[in-house]
């Protein structure tokens, strides 16, 4: 069973249609006991950095995620649930503190002329770590979607799974040990984005 953490995101329910669709057995979670029997996590999120963490602590959900994580069960953050995995973010001069799973703080994309932002749409993926389950049959280049202001810096280069070019290289996903992100929404990435969503439910079954 994949617990999807339900805070109130706007992509909960489109991750969850993907997950089933991929074939995996999916139970929305908005406690933090619900968390004990969950073989696998996925915390979605689009829109602010500060709503989502507050609303994680409201629910109690901040440091049960933080010792979900610590026991070694697949979690899989998306957008601005891979941004709440970092320490911090400059969004809004942001005060609340992220779950600190990885060092490193959330920034935006700088002004730059004819580059857009939010970034809005589709764009590669360039893998520096190919040996990453979540990217098992993806190919190198593969298109998937993104929308974002801002995108975290890890402080420990070595978790960066893949990086994209949007005026800068950026972090698109992480990895490390049992602990997946992305920035770009699997949900909204067709093919590929199914793909990368029955890798991770793969690796419970």
């Amino acid at each position: 069973m994949i617990a999807l953490i339900d805070y109130g995101s706007g992509n909960l329910r489109s991750v969850h249609k993907a997950l089933l669709q991929v074939g995996a057995q999916v139970r929305l979670v908005s406690e933090p006991q619900a968390l004990a029997g969950a073989q696998a996590c996925v915390l979605p999120g689009v829109g602010a950095f500060d709503d989502c963490l507050n609303a994680l602590s409201q629910q109690g959900l901040s440091a049960a995620l933080q010792e979900y994580v610590a026991s070694g069960r697949p979690f899989l953050g998306i957008c601005v649930g891979y941004q709440a995995l970092f320490e911090n973010s400059e969004e809004f001069d942001s005060r609340a503190p992220g779950l600190g799973i990885f060092g490193g703080t959330v920034v935006r994309f700088p002004a730059r002329p004819g580059l857009k932002v939010p970034q809005i749409g589709w764009n590669q993926l360039h893998f520096t770590a190919p040996d990453c389950p979540l990217y098992r049959g993806i190919a190198e280049g593969s298109h998937v979607y993104f929308v974002h202001s801002y995108f975290p810096r890890p402080k420990d280069p070595s978790i960066v799974a893949s990086v994209t070019t949007y005026g800068e290289e950026f972090a698109s996903s992480v990895w490390r040990g049992n602990v997946f992100a992305t920035q770009f929404h699997p949900e909204k990435s067709q093919q590929v984005g199914l793909q990368i969503l029955r890798n991770f439910a793969d690796l419970i079954r």
